[in-house]
């Protein structure tokens, strides 16, 4: 379990956090953000900026108001845990990140509310006070990861294969929370409500709901640091909902209020977004549409080749090291096998350390080219369940859940 800062040291912290959103929030505003570089996605109308935001390096930008940041490739061949300056940036709200005088003492407290015995305000610091510690190591990725991939193509963000980071969440335990509130029988959800607004009354603010029995999940955190540092401002300092194995869309950054209620919430980020099909795929034929919906919830099996890019150059002959990243909903990676004839042939992986069942798992592979040409290199993980990834892809209409096995095409020589 992490050891947490001195008082001192988080008065400094918080004094960092202000200058620091300060500057942030008016380069936001004006507009001012570098663009260091541009790169092609290898989609239609993939070409993208890489742009420096505060407490970021150069990320790709797929939009600017509001800041949505994808994590280059590149930088998952780095280390099993994402770094901070480098991990993903997902909003909703045009008026998205919160300013920076709601986020901090004395003005932030978390509201613990509706059908419970008893409501509780609490700072961040009376939660480190008041509950134990938790942490775990677990992926964050958006549903939509990949979506720019889909062919048909299908409205919404064209996010490449950077919109998931994988870290160490500390904070404490939501079900501790809710229970020194006390959930009165009959409780049905918690929905979660952060400080991101809309800034137009016709647009639904952003509030997602969890079933009772799952918020009680000793899983769940209300997270306040990440990889042994406070959350970064556009990963939702001062704290945030981690609900490990599902999609970010539950992961409610700027956490202020939690509120129990006796009825299934019926709001817009419930119903009718972020819906897939009622299928065991989440999947319907190309340009049709689904006759029954459910809310999307857990990851499916993915995998993926970090140390070469598409395009990359290698001797024939020589001892070339694969590596890459898998992951799924917890139930953990079994194992992972490459191929590097486009899917005829298979050989098996090794496997890295396990840093936990929601975490990326490391694989590795020595991999030794004969002959000259194009090679269509391939990863495919199974977890523990069985589940593994389709050779081809699945389409649904919201772009969501892209497990395929994807393909990285090198020149042998």
């Amino acid at each position: 379990m992490n050891r947490f800062r001195s008082n001192a040291v988080a008065r400094v912290d918080r004094r960092r956090f202000i200058g620091t959103a300060a500057v942030a929030a008016a380069s936001i505003a004006a507009g001012r953000l570098a663009a260091t570089d541009t790169l092609e996605l290898p989609f239609e109308n993939g070409t993208r900026t890489l742009a420096k935001y505060p407490q970021k390096r150069p990320l790709i930008r797929l939009s600017a108001r509001p800041p949505q940041l994808e994590t280059p490739m590149a930088v998952f061949d780095e280390s099993l845990l994402t770094p901070n300056d480098a991990f993903f940036v997902r909003y909703h709200l045009a008026g998205s990140p919160p300013p920076r005088e709601v986020l901090v003492p004395p003005a932030f407290r978390l509201a613990v509310q509706g059908h419970v015995g008893t409501a509780l305000s609490l700072s961040v610091e009376e939660l480190k006070a008041r509950f134990p510690a938790a942490e775990v190591v677990a992926v964050n990725q958006c549903s939509g990861n990949g979506r720019g991939f889909f062919n048909p193509r299908v409205p919404g963000g064209q996010l490449g294969n950077g919109a998931m980071g994988c870290a160490r969440w500390s904070g404490v335990r939501l079900a501790d929370v809710l229970k020194a509130a006390g959930i009165k029988p009959g409780a049905r959800q918690v929905l979660f409500n952060g400080l991101d607004k809309p800034q137009l009354p016709s647009v639904p603010d952003f509030v997602k709901a969890l079933d009772a029995e799952q918020a009680l999940d000793p899983d769940l955190l209300l997270a306040f640091a990440m990889n042994g540092e406070p959350l970064p401002w556009l990963n939702g300092f001062p704290l945030r909902l981690v609900v490990p194995g599902h999609y970010g869309t539950y992961w409610v950054k700027h956490l202020h209020e939690i509120t129990v209620v006796d009825a299934e919430f019926k709001g817009y980020w419930m119903d009718p977004a972020y819906r897939i099909p009622d299928d065991p795929c989440a999947h319907i034929e190309p340009g049709t549409k689904p006759r029954h919906t459910i809310p999307i919830t857990r990851f499916n099996t993915r995998s993926f080749l970090t140390r070469l890019a598409d395009g990359a150059k290698v001797a024939a002959g020589t001892s070339v090291p694969l590596r890459g990243i898998a992951f799924d909903g917890g139930a953990g990676i079994r194992e992972v096998v490459v191929s590097d004839d486009g899917g005829k042939s298979w050989n098996a992986a090794s496997l890295g350390r396990d840093e936990g069942k929601f975490a990326f798992r490391e694989w590795t592979f020595e991999w030794k080219p004969v002959g000259s040409g194009e090679r269509e290199l391939m990863a495919r993980a199974t977890n523990r369940l069985g589940q593994s990834q389709p050779l081809d892809p699945l389409w649904n209409p919201a772009g969501y859940m892209r497990n395929v096995v994807e393909r990285v095409r090198v020149q042998v020589g």
